[in-house]
């Protein structure tokens, strides 16, 4: 993990219970992160992925969130699922990282053996060149949209949240998701259009 993290404060979910009625988890030992770790690590490299658009970042990101989820395990109070509080945190990590200086002004080249990556050794060179123009085309598309679509698209298409999952994560009703979500879409089709 980085050694230098810049701490950044994290959105605590909507509460659902009373003060009195949360649960106090006991401190997980490191068997339980290990595994908290194998089990999400993979979902929030893909969710900063399409965030940063930059595999390098992602990782980075990924290793940070889970710091973050470390330092912060305390804090968990089990309103929400694990799931639901590490996308909190990689959410509001991957948004600070969009806003800073360095992302603003500094562009990177993109990183083009991490779509070859994306098929099996056995496949043809086409399939090759096939998928890593897909994910080309499909990055550019999201890159073009503003950053609330973005988000919405990656948290129920990629993610499969539910709309009242994506809510509680974008501070919104469910309803709204689902309207933002249906122009998100439209929005999407037309700038994947484009890149044709």
């Amino acid at each position: 993990m980085s050694a230098l993290i810049t701490e950044t404060p994290v959105e605590p979910l909507p509460e659902t219970s009373s003060p009195a009625t949360s649960v106090q988890r006991a401190p997980l030992e490191p068997p339980e992160l290990e595994a908290i770790y194998e089990e999400h690590s993979r979902p929030i490299f893909y969710l900063a992925l399409r965030m940063l658009g930059d595999p390098t970042q992602a990782e980075d990101a990924t290793h940070d969130v889970f710091l973050k989820a470390y330092r912060k395990l305390g804090e968990f109070k089990g309103n929400s699922s694990i799931r639901t509080w590490l996308y909190r945190i990689t959410i509001n990590h991957c948004q600070n990282l969009l806003q800073t200086w360095h992302r603003r002004n500094i562009h990177g080249t993109d990183d083009e053996t991490f779509w070859e990556r994306a098929v099996g050794p056995g496949d043809s060179p086409l399939r090759v060149l096939e998928t890593k123009e897909l994910g080309q085309r499909i990055q550019k598309s999201l890159d073009a949209l503003p950053e609330g679509y973005r988000l919405l698209l990656l948290l129920v298409a990629d993610e499969k949240l539910s709309y009242d999952e994506v809510g509680a994560l974008t501070n919104q009703s469910s309803d709204a998701v689902r309207g933002k979500l249906h122009r998100a879409r439209k929005t999407f089709a037309a700038a994947f259009h484009q890149t044709a």
